[in-house]
């Protein structure tokens, strides 16, 4: 049984990797801001705190642990991160998460640690072409991506790499592309394209238009949850430190991705295209390295990913319309809540 930490355990991937972690028998401490909105924490302790606050990383830290996951990040689909409104604080939040935990682990000696970094590093020119986007791992330099967000998580890749050449620290890094699934955001303006999508359409009537910003030419790919914790895993227990893509080489236009949710709901609706951010024009996982380092690759379809998420997406949209919730739609400005709470830098 090892000792290990989730950072970040109250959010989408933290907590389907602690269940994963939880059935193989490990004891983990979750921290996070607060609990998982959908299902209840199945981690051993949970501590919930801003890991922005150093003195709160080290009672997360406050021993020996085997393994450290650090997925915390101030993050969120392009209706948050590329208007441009919120570039100085994810720079800001996130890079602190990162300075901080690293520190608490050199001091304790902790030696193993993730870092989940993601696609949008990579430069904007090398996605200009819908069709062929370079996204293999070495394309990240010369280094220029379209948002303060992808600048913040190059930045943190290097810190990793830093700490694990000058402090002897086994950092395993992985550029997660677009993963979505159940027990996800998908509502409030942080919420991504499949999540996005599917309440959309659980939402409307037949006949009626779900809106879609651009042209819906724009191609991306997209990974189910559960083979996203796989290829965490299979990294994490390697001898390879990354970076290396984790996400699906499944391309497809965010116009198909609609129609192929609407199959599988059942529904023939319009599509209206508006202005919105969109982010680069093309992108898709390269898993050339990852096969040759890991002697692995997703292989879960998007439809199989989606025929998973679509109901449990439709099933809160209906319990939110039951219960008289108002559902936040992302034309609502994104930052209306705080995503970060100050009791734990008050203290």
């Amino acid at each position: 049984m090892k000792r290990i930490v989730v950072c970040g355990a109250g959010g989408f991937i933290g907590g389907h990797l602690i269940k994963r972690l939880k059935s193989e028998g490990n004891w983990v401490r979750g921290a996070d801001l607060e609990f998982p909105e959908f299902a209840p924490t199945q981690a051993d302790d949970f501590i919930i705190g801003d890991l922005r606050d150093d003195r709160l990383c080290k009672e997360v830290f406050d021993g020996f642990f085997d393994e450290v996951y650090q997925l915390a990040a101030d993050m969120g689909g392009a209706g948050f991160v590329f208007t441009g409104n919120h570039d100085a604080t994810i720079m800001h939040n996130s890079a602190l998460c990162n300075l901080n935990v690293l520190e608490a682990c050199r001091v304790r000696n902790i030696k193993r640690i993730f870092y989940s970094s993601s696609a949008c590093v990579y430069p904007e020119r090398n996605q200009l072409d819908p069709d062929n986007p370079l996204c293999s791992e070495e394309s990240a330099y010369p280094a220029n991506p379209d948002s303060d967000y992808g600048w913040e998580k190059l930045f943190s890749e290097r810190l990793y790499l830093a700490y694990s050449r000058n402090h002897n620290m086994e950092v395993r890094i992985a550029r997660l592309h677009n993963i979505f699934g159940e027990e996800g955001t998908w509502t409030g303006g942080r919420e991504k394209s499949p999540a996005a999508l599917c309440r959309k359409i659980a939402e409307a009537k037949v006949g009626d238009a779900i809106e879609i910003w651009g042209d819906g030419k724009q191609t991306r790919s997209f990974l189910h949850v559960s083979e996203c914790v796989e290829g965490i895993l299979r990294l994490m227990r390697s001898d390879w430190e990354g970076p290396v893509n984790i996400g699906s080489e499944e391309m497809l236009t965010i116009n198909h991705l609609a129609r192929m949710i609407m199959d599988i709901a059942g529904k023939q609706l319009n599509i209206r295209h508006i202005d919105g951010p969109l982010g680069v024009r093309g992108r898709n996982s390269d898993n050339r390295l990852l096969r040759q380092m890991l002697s692995w690759a997703p292989d879960m379809s998007l439809r199989d990913g989606l025929e998973i998420t679509y109901p449990w997406i439709r099933d809160q949209v209906e319990a939110a319309k039951n219960q008289n919730i108002e559902v936040i739609h992302r034309n609502v400005k994104p930052d209306t809540k705080t995503w970060f709470t100050p009791t734990s830098l008050a203290k």
